[in-house]
């Protein structure tokens, strides 16, 4: 049984700090309003969906309970709409729009709204003893196996083992915020964006605040790497440095060049997405024309120390169990996590960058982290449309050395 994919709709990605326009907003707010908006827009009755998937990195402060449930209720809609909050680090979102398809292609559920929401400028304080917990939970013994870094180290790792430089980064980088500014300017992501509404009923932002059109290579080679200093530095509760650490599992480097920046990295945002999925029998049944179909998504790993090479690994396991290959795939979507990231993936997979993000991606747009996999999809869907191509396969790097991946083709 095929899942179909109806619809989806995405807030603006709203700067991730206090003065952002969506800061003063709760991020149930956001995640609900984007279940309104895609009740409005295909008239489904919500108390038909079976379930309501949400991807979450945080889990705590703002986002803590099951933010999934608690949006449900936020937006209003009746009781008996249950809600399911999913954690897969930066792939979170995209797991739910992964497993929202699970459900339907095993005939357990008919209508399924999957998405994801992160407001990064509400945050949950650090904890005492926080840092690395995020990824090792405070296991002294497993980190004495993997000694997890922050992952802008990992992606100065990267670049350093694959010999990516500075300028091969940055280049990347202006071309992100070259093409972000082309599909804003010609509405490429218009029919995505819902605007976010205030309590009062005003708009509080109808399109992404984040990319720095004006971006100049000159201006990029001026900033200073991000990731250096905490690189370096030996910090409790840790023996070593993290550059230490990174070399003691790959001793073949001498050291890492850290090459990333605040201008080739992806930026902090607050922002949810949402999309609606239902099977075929539903779809026909009342009325839901379907847009497209979700073939296959796959999760990978990969060594998490380094912790961003798995893309690549997901895409290809994506393809084999579809039965399909590269050439097969017309758009790629790649999340711009680092600009290293990125050109892994795309040198592994032996892409066409013309094909690869064609509208910008999180280094010009930002990564509001668990809401960006559908953000991804949503916007390979529409650019499909507006080309009328036929396919296109969404792959994310994650913490813990792991990767998500999906492909969707149009129907």
């Amino acid at each position: 049984m095929d899942a179909l994919i109806i619809d989806g709709v995405r807030t603006p990605r709203g700067k991730g700090r206090s003065t952002g326009s969506l800061h003063h907003l709760h991020p149930q707010v956001l995640m609900a309003q984007c279940l309104q908006a895609l009740e409005e827009r295909q008239g489904f009755e919500p108390s038909d969906v079976d379930d309501v998937l949400v991807g979450n990195a945080t889990n705590a402060g703002d986002h803590g309970g099951c933010i999934a449930r608690l949006s449900v209720l936020a937006a209003g809609w009746p009781v008996e709409a249950p809600g399911l909050t999913l954690h897969r680090f930066c792939g979170s979102g995209q797991q739910a729009v992964n497993m929202a398809a699970m459900g339907i292609r095993a005939g357990f559920q008919d209508l399924v709204v999957a998405g994801g929401v992160e407001s990064m400028s509400r945050f949950a304080p650090a904890q005492p003893g926080e840092g690395m917990a995020v990824l090792d939970g405070n296991n002294h013994e497993l980190r004495e196996v993997y000694p997890f870094v922050p992952q802008g180290i990992s992606a100065d790792l990267l670049a350093t083992l694959e010999g990516i430089d500075r300028a091969d980064c940055d280049r990347f980088a202006l071309t992100s915020q070259q093409r972000a500014a082309k599909a804003m300017a010609t509405g490429r992501f218009d029919r995505s964006v819902i605007a976010v509404n205030n309590p009062d009923g005003s708009v509080a932002l109808d399109h992404d605040e984040y990319p720095r059109p004006d971006t100049t290579a000159e201006g990029l080679a001026k900033l200073p790497p991000a990731f250096e200093v905490m690189g370096t530095t030996v910090v409790d509760p840790y023996p070593v440095s993290f550059d230490e650490m990174c070399r003691q599992v790959y001793p073949e480097i001498a050291a890492i060049d850290h090459v990333h920046h605040a201008g080739n990295s992806s930026g902090v945002v607050d922002g949810a997405s949402a999309m609606l999925l239902a099977s075929p029998d539903y779809a026909r049944a009342h009325g839901l024309e379907a847009r497209a179909r979700l073939v296959m998504g796959t999760a990978a790993g990969a060594e998490p120390v380094i912790m961003l090479t798995a893309p690549s690994v997901a895409a290809r396991l994506c393809l084999e169990r579809a039965g399909m290959t590269a050439a097969d795939i017309d758009l790629w979507e790649i999340n711009e996590a680092f600009a290293a990231v990125v050109l892994k993936a795309m040198a592994d997979l032996e892409l066409d960058p013309e094909a690869v993000n064609v509208n910008g991606g999180a280094i010009a747009l930002g990564h509001p982290i668990g809401g960006t996999g559908p953000m991804l999809i949503e916007t390979a869907l529409d650019e499909l449309e507006r080309r009328d191509a036929s396919t296109a396969l969404i792959a994310m790097c994650t913490g813990g050395g792991m990767a998500t991946a999906t492909i969707i083709e149009r129907v």
